[in-house]
């Protein structure tokens, strides 16, 4: 599934593998994976925390301002305080990552 040129998964590739189910057309596919993504980012930046069950965890910390070294120069500075994403994938997440490979038919037969 991915893009052609190498394994990286984009939303257009999500919304082509909703419409390849045959429930949505490929604009309400495209619209679709759009609503959900900007949903997330929205509750997101309101500072929420969003559980996606048998996935994982999203949440934004906000990080405080530190002493920091410029690796080229050595030169101190200070490191700016800044909000970051983090992600902590569930445990059935991290569990079907590490079990046996899906073959290509498993997969088939799991889209049927």
């Amino acid at each position: 599934m991915g893009s052609e040129s190498n394994n990286t998964m984009t939303k257009a590739d999500l919304a082509r593998a909703i419409h390849d189910l045959g429930v949505f057309n490929k604009k309400q596919s495209a619209e679709l994976v759009e609503l959900v993504f900007n949903t997330l980012k929205q509750r997101l930046e309101s500072g929420e925390r969003v559980k996606i069950s048998g996935f994982g965890n999203f949440e934004v910390r906000d990080k405080d301002a530190r002493p920091g070294r410029n690796p080229h120069t050595g030169d101190d500075l200070t490191i700016e305080a800044r909000r970051v994403l983090r992600f902590k994938p569930s445990q059935k997440l991290k569990d079907q990552l590490n079990a046996t490979p899906v073959s290509e038919d498993e997969l088939a037969q799991i889209r049927e």
